[in-house]
């Protein structure tokens, strides 16, 4: 499936879905910035999140249909049982069209009927979505005020799972994963991290487990207050946290976690629905294309590297055509010109993001694959030569020289060629020479991954398989930005040597 086969779907408001239970992936396609926000990420800025969750972009999912080779819709009982327990603790019906059954995949929901444009197809009263509401009383009473929304919500599905049966959620919580199930990378042992070591991935996992072990110390002063609560461990905490990190949906009202559309698995098909939240005492999802009977109702994320999937959903694409890299370079210490430089960076070059919208480091960039080798460089960003052109500068005058060009266009910093070939050269060369360092070193890490046997278990096996997806994919891109930067070198060579044949013959 190709971009071009993509079909955009708005979002009308700002309730939307989060991850699957399952590892279900194909092509990721189009993602729009709109209202509502996915909880997914914990936050990896100093800026303040709102509502003190995990922070993630404001986005759009899409949903889709998957072609009924793929789709079994088999049922089993609890499947069979769950739709009518969820009307009942509705009191309401949820849905005629959709029906829940397995495919290849686990549980998932199926088109029942025909489904036209602009049907709604599946209508959620608010009663039946687990909010901070939902919280006993008695521990609300006793945790801190500092507690957020999304360790509250976890709060309340540890405590309907140490109910057991007699939980009136049961259904719902015996649907979630448990902590064997579940592969995001904060999961992963000491040795399986070390296999991804090489992507920024990593750091990102360790300090993702930091926050959550900082969350989970701040609860458990009010979970040792009562006996049935004091056995909950960290590995339960996570697994709770994750649970609302990658399914819950945030409106107007809040954050929830929505029962029902726990069965929408993943796909990359580019087909959608819309959500509407509005005035109503419901959520609505409203179909904008039309579904046969058996075809199954599916989830897209949007477009999204394989390290933000691996790290918030537990899962990579094989070939994710959105993967990214990210790189640093510094100013040196012995630089004479370090500390004009560095002020040059304050004052003139906006704060760099990333391609998810997170406050980076003057020093680190966001590198994506390059498709044309000989194109404008799409994929490496502007910030990155520019940072290169700077470093390159040798006199005071040169960076003068860009301050005073900056100060004339849109002030940022050596966003232009530099005049001087030579220089211009030496700055991209400076730059193939890093990546292709870099590139040695991933494709090290790829080697060093262990061989499959017999003896690795299924989870090890399948983790192995992600780290190959996530370190071959940014070894892509690095390679394709290579690729540009030894064409655009050779480019400047050839003109410079022109340029110097010219004068001589002069």
């Amino acid at each position: 499936m190709s971009n071009s086969q993509s079909s955009a779907c708005l979002i009308h408001a700002s309730r939307l879905p989060c991850t699957p239970r399952t590892l279900k992936h194909d092509v990721l396609t189009t993602t729009m910035l709109h209202c509502g926000s996915r909880i997914s990420k914990l936050c990896r800025s100093p800026v303040a999140p709102p509502f003190n969750f995990p922070r993630r972009l404001l986005i759009k999912f899409e949903f889709s249909s998957l072609f009924q080779a793929k789709g079994l819709n088999t049922s089993d009982e609890e499947s069979d049982e769950f739709l009518p327990w969820l009307e009942r603790k509705a009191r309401t019906k949820i849905s005629s069209m959709l029906s829940i059954g397995k495919s290849a995949y686990g549980r998932s929901l199926f088109a029942s009927e025909n489904i036209r444009t602009g049907d709604c197809i599946l209508k959620v009263p608010y009663s039946v979505e687990i909010t901070p509401d939902n919280l006993l009383p008695k521990i609300r009473a006793i945790l801190s005020d500092k507690i957020g929304t999304v360790s509250k919500l976890a709060i309340i599905l540890l405590v309907e799972r140490k109910m057991g049966q007699s939980s009136g959620w049961a259904p719902y919580i015996c649907c979630l994963p448990q902590h064997g199930e579940i592969h995001s990378t904060i999961f992963w042992s000491e040795y399986e991290l070390n296999m991804i070591c090489q992507s920024s991935v990593y750091q990102e996992t360790v300090n993702q487990k930091a926050k959550i072990e900082k969350d989970f110390a701040a609860v458990v002063p009010a979970l040792q207050q009562f006996p049935d609560l004091e056995s909950i461990t960290l590995q339960d905490f996570m697994c709770a946290y994750f649970s609302v990190t990658s399914r819950a949906w945030e409106s107007t009202k809040g954050l929830s976690l929505i029962p029902f559309t726990d069965f929408m698995n993943h796909d990359g098909v580019s087909k959608s629905i819309v959500l509407f939240d509005d005035d109503k005492m419901f959520s609505e999802v409203i179909a904008d294309r039309n579904y046969a009977p058996g075809e199954e109702v599916l989830i897209n994320y949007g477009k999204f590297p394989n390290a933000m999937l691996l790290l918030d959903f537990g899962f990579t694409v094989p070939y994710n055509i959105h993967d990214q890299v990210q790189i640093q370079l510094s100013i040196p210490h012995d630089d004479n010109l370090r500390e004009m430089k560095l002020e040059l960076l304050q004052h003139l070059t906006p704060k760099i993001k990333d391609a998810v919208g997170f406050n980076c480091p003057e020093d680190t960039f966001i590198i994506k694959e390059v498709r044309s080798p000989r194109g404008k460089g799409k994929g490496l960003p502007q910030a990155l030569r520019a940072f290169a052109r700077l470093l390159c500068c040798n006199s005071s005058q040169e960076l003068s020289d860009l301050a005073m060009e900056a100060a004339q266009i849109d002030g940022r910093l050596a966003r232009r060629p530099l005049k001087d070939s030579r220089r211009e050269f030496k700055a991209h060369k400076m730059l193939s020479s890093h990546i292709t360092q870099l590139m040695q070193k991933y494709d090290t890490a790829i080697k060093s991954l262990p061989v499959n046997s017999p003896s690795m278990s299924n989870t090890f096996t399948l983790r192995r398989q992600m780290a190959h997806d996530l370190l071959t994919g940014e070894l892509r891109v690095l390679k394709s930005a290579s690729i540009w930067l030894n064409n655009y070198c050779a480019v400047l060579k050839s003109t410079s040597n022109c340029r110097s044949q010219w004068k001589n013959r002069i």
